[in-house]
């Protein structure tokens, strides 16, 4: 695997990836991880999630994900739209959100329950 600079809006990560997508799609999910609540919410629809995240990204990230394997602030690797890249992620947590419910797991669970008396759980980064 290849060790790749991710840099969208003022979010950037190094990392090790098959491909420049994945690393691309590696930062979409270090930035949306504390959005996994909205997959363990059944009262929301499929489009108020997909529109949740829209939101966030129009906050927090920029129009497109650069990637380089020379360093932060090159592209050579690859320039990946936010728009695919939020989509591809919207439908990866969808379907790990179906596959607990086929499991038989806690409906629309997709991380672990808070155990102790902390009732706002923090998601490791």
């Amino acid at each position: 695997m290849s060790k790749f600079y991710v840099v969208c809006g003022s979010q950037n990560l190094v990392v090790t990836a098959p491909s420049a997508k994945h690393a691309a799609l590696r930062l979409m999910d270090e930035a949306l991880a504390t959005h996994l609540w909205i997959y363990e919410d059944a009262g929301l629809a499929e489009q108020d999630r997909h529109d949740h995240l829209v939101l966030e990204a129009l906050l927090h990230l920029g129009s497109t994900v650069m990637v380089s394997e020379r360093g932060l602030g090159n592209s050579e690797a690859g320039n990946f739209g936010v728009p695919e890249l939020l989509s591809d992620w919207h439908k990866l947590m969808t379907g790990i959100s179906r596959l607990l419910v086929v499991a038989g797991l806690d409906p629309r669970r997709v991380l672990p329950k808070v155990i102790g008396k902390n009732t706002s759980p923090k998601y490791p980064r």
